[in-house]
């Protein structure tokens, strides 16, 4: 069962409970008593994947910045920009 956050838009008290993909977004306050005050919240979800997929060797391996001239370079020769062969306005 997930987690939901709530908060009482009349009085502003949070809550969390454990419940079914299926229960209501709205129900009373306990605090104030105001009928469908308290309203769920956007949350962010807290899982982790397990495994030793692809997502988890490019997250741990540091990458290096480029450096800045390198993504002003075009190419010197071949089928891209540079030499005509892509037809893209920086090629003339």
């Amino acid at each position: 069962m997930p987690l939901y956050e709530y908060c009482c838009e009349a009085c502003g008290r949070p809550e969390e409970k454990l419940e079914s993909l299926t229960a209501p977004m709205m129900h009373a306050c306990p605090a104030c008593g105001v009928g469908d005050g308290m309203k769920r919240q956007l949350s962010v979800a807290a899982f982790s994947l397990s495994g030793g997929g692809v997502y988890k060797s490019a997250a741990s391996e540091p990458v290096a910045p480029a450096s800045p001239s390198a993504a002003a370079e075009t190419p010197k020769s071949g089928p891209g920009c540079g030499a005509g062969g892509c037809g893209c306005p920086l090629a003339k």
